[in-house]
């Protein structure tokens, strides 16, 4: 008999909220987090605006070596592992150490760090030969994002299976999709999984100035994210983390565990198409959806909310509205659609799993977080995207997607505990 798999534990830090509870107050209360960006001087950027984390690392629990050690996306993700462990109630000192995996997602890896480092060692770019006597000693650490997984499965004494999944835009669904196919074939029976990126660089920026992906709206940073709206013209730019702590389901109900959600479907394509384009009738997502959907035992019509994409491009928002209607029929017009990035804006590889767990918190809550900064739909982007204000609404059932650069498709499908 096939395992079932579900989310007893959740972290996450996101722009404006640190932690769960935070992040859940912030999008039922449809606030923004983008500004403009105060990392560094943005001015010589097309976009200059961003959804940053006010976070404190050593008030969040890291020691100062762990604060030296890790770059800023490793910080997220250990940090979020303790909050999702806590919140689980696992005493994973009990377990089998070797039971106990972890999938960490991510696009960009150590970006902060590796770009801080590289104007160390070679004084801004003036130095070809970079002198490595100046780079601290855990550069490489930089280097190699499987040393994310190293950290979380540090944190938590884990000695099972332990990734980096890389998959652009998707990373954070796909490794949680992972990680619950880890735990259903028997290789795990607890994973940590999750995702996390801190990808706001003046290099990150250059790249996508570069294809003109994220907005110039820089004198209105608040309102810049705006999916689906007809005004739209870019994604901003976010950072943050989500992990879960993953059981089997018959193992949690033992143990009377707190339960948010089952995963009960996840399906992925690639589009072999285009690096940046996607086609309009979305049928690479409206296949990723399809086996999400046959996995989970489930059809079109039972889907009662869907957490899109909803970057804020012009392509991708119809790319996935017509994906909507092709993979759930007429209940595409029935079944509200909102996307969380209108606030929390796009922290590539994190999104997924950030996501993940608003899905999550849907069905707790029975609130379908709104679509922020969306007054004027697109007439081409024509279902019902929740906007400015979070609905009330039954909700057993979320579907959740992404779409990466690439070609990337991935869907979720999350559901209420007690169904059978």
């Amino acid at each position: 008999m096939r395992r079932r798999v579900a989310i007893t534990g959740m972290g996450v830090i996101a722009p404006g909220g640190v932690g769960a509870k935070e992040f859940w107050t912030l999008l039922t209360e449809g606030r923004t987090a983008t500004r403009r960006i105060s990392f560094f001087d943005p001015s010589p950027f097309r976009s200059q605006v961003a959804a940053e984390v006010d976070f404190d690392p050593v008030a969040a629990g890291l020691t100062p070596a762990e604060v030296a050690r890790m770059d800023r996306a490793a910080q997220f993700a250990v940090v979020a592992t303790r909050e999702a462990v806590a919140d689980s109630g696992i005493e994973l000192s009990e377990r089998d150490p070797a039971r106990v995996g972890v999938t960490v997602g991510t696009a960009v890896g150590a970006t902060m760090g590796l770009e801080r480092e590289y104007r160390t060692v070679s004084d801004d770019g003036q130095r070809y030969l970079v002198d490595h006597e100046r780079a601290v000693p855990h550069l490489y650490q930089y280097l190699v994002p499987s040393s994310f997984a190293v950290d979380v499965a540090h944190a938590v004494g884990a000695e099972g299976p332990a990734t980096v999944v890389s998959t652009g835009c998707t990373s954070g669904l796909d490794s949680v999709g992972y990680a619950v196919e880890l735990i259903r074939e028997r290789s795990a029976d607890i994973m940590i999984a999750g995702s996390t990126d801190a990808p706001i660089s003046p290099i990150t920026l250059a790249c996508f100035d570069a294809i003109k992906a994220t907005t110039p709206r820089n004198d209105d940073a608040e309102h810049a994210s705006r999916p689906f709206d007809i005004s739209r013209d870019g994604f901003v730019l976010g950072e943050g983390a989500a992990m879960f702590v993953l059981e089997d389901l018959d193992h949690a109900r033992r143990r009377d565990a707190h339960i948010y959600a089952e995963i009960a479907g996840f399906g992925s394509r690639c589009n072999a198409f285009h690096m940046t384009g996607l086609r309009p009738d979305g049928r690479e997502m409206a296949e990723a959806i399809r086996v999400a959907l046959a996995e989970a035992g489930l059809a079109g019509d039972d889907v009662d909310y869907i957490n899109a994409h909803g970057s804020g491009t012009k392509q991708n928002d119809r790319h996935e509205t017509a994906a909507f209607k092709r993979s759930l029929g007429g209940n595409a017009y029935r079944c509200p659609v909102s996307s969380i990035k209108s606030m929390v804006g796009h922290s590539l590889g994190a999104i997924g799993s950030i996501e993940i767990a608003a899905s999550a918190l849907a069905i707790e809550h029975d609130v379908v977080p709104p679509t922020a900064n969306l007054h004027r739909p697109d007439p081409e982007c024509d279902l019902d995207y929740v906007p400015l204000t979070a609905r009330p609404w039954r909700t057993d059932t979320v579907l959740t997607v992404g779409s990466g650069f690439g070609g990337f498709q991935s869907a979720m499908v999350l559901t209420r505990p007690g169904r059978s």
